[in-house]
């Protein structure tokens, strides 16, 4: 059995989009970002500082702010194995969120159990105080987000080595025009089916050609398909937003999902958009999360200043 290790957050020199991929390598040797020259100078990028924070800030647990603008004060950890669950990437350091969210990953894990799944494997949470990350993700800030890949958990514990280094499956076709026959599967419709029945989910976001799969195999019983969003790339995980706790003030809700099952003209439209999958920025465009403390709500620079 792997033990429970505290990794430093460390770099990692994988492509950073819109959302991080499931096939970005984690590393068995995390190497400490450097001090940074200046911390205090209002010109430091808030990344740069929530990504040097390999704890969490004590006490009571507060969203603050937005899911692609907020932090996170009083963490908690999700156990890197559980009943139905393995967390993947763990050199990350991002297995961090609000309790809320650790106890729908558990519920989640056995909901796929229960659907024939050997487990669920959990990929990028939040950063131990939430707020912008050094690569990928605009959102996962405040611990509501979860990625969690379209392959089902081994039936036996990941090796280190494993966590780091095993790929996510595509399930995409080649025309990206619909799922792959030959790796998706109806218990996949379920599993994301189960994560959108939750009450405390209010987003799913998945690939336009897996939402086309979900419309076709949903059956009678509909609704949830209103939370599953079509997004870009999402091929290989599915990520899933929760709803800001009742009793979190600081947290800003995103507003509700459009009405209705989302599986006629703004799908087509999707399938159509998802052909031309967007670039890579060009050399020498400005860094992503280009924000500073100055731009996130007036508690975040207490929470990731904090010692």
């Amino acid at each position: 059995m792997i033990s429970r290790l505290v990794y430093p957050i460390c770099v990692f020199l994988v492509a950073a989009v819109s959302s991080a991929s499931a096939q970005d390598l984690g590393t068995l040797y995390p190497t400490p970002l450097p001090p940074l020259a200046n911390p205090d100078s209002p010109k430091t990028l808030a990344k740069e500082l929530f990504a040097r924070k390999a704890t969490p800030l004590p006490g009571i647990a507060r969203p603050i702010g937005t899911y692609n603008n907020g932090c996170l004060a009083g963490a908690v950890d999700l156990p890197i194995t559980g009943p139905g669950w393995q967390v993947v990437r763990v050199s990350r350091n991002r297995y961090w969120g609000a309790p809320s969210l650790i106890a729908f990953i558990k519920r989640l894990a056995e909901s796929a159990r229960e659907i024939g799944w050997s487990g669920i494997l959990v990929g990028d949470m939040s950063q131990p105080r939430g707020g912008p990350m050094f690569t990928g993700h605009t959102s996962h800030q405040i611990g509501l987000d979860v990625d969690i890949w379209f392959t089902p958990a081994p039936d036996h514990e990941l090796s280190q080595e494993e966590r780091e280094f095993n790929l996510a499956q595509s399930m995409v076709a080649a025309d990206r025009r619909d799922v792959d026959p030959k790796v998706w599967t109806h218990a996949h419709t379920e599993v994301v089916r189960a994560a959108a029945e939750d009450s405390v989910v209010t987003r799913i976001f998945v690939n336009p050609a897996i939402k086309k799969a979900l419309c076709r195999e949903a059956g009678a019983h509909r609704d949830w398909l209103a939370k599953v969003r079509p997004w870009w790339y999402h091929e290989d995980h599915f990520h899933i937003r929760l709803a800001c706790p009742s009793e979190s003030n600081e947290c800003k809700a995103q507003p509700l999902p459009p009405v209705g099952e989302g599986c006629g003209y703004e799908l087509d439209y999707w399938i159509k958009k998802a052909q031309l999958v967007p670039k890579e920025p060009p050399a020498g465009q400005p860094p992503k999360h280009p924000i500073t403390l100055a731009g996130m709500p007036p508690t975040c620079p207490e929470v990731v200043k904090a010692p």
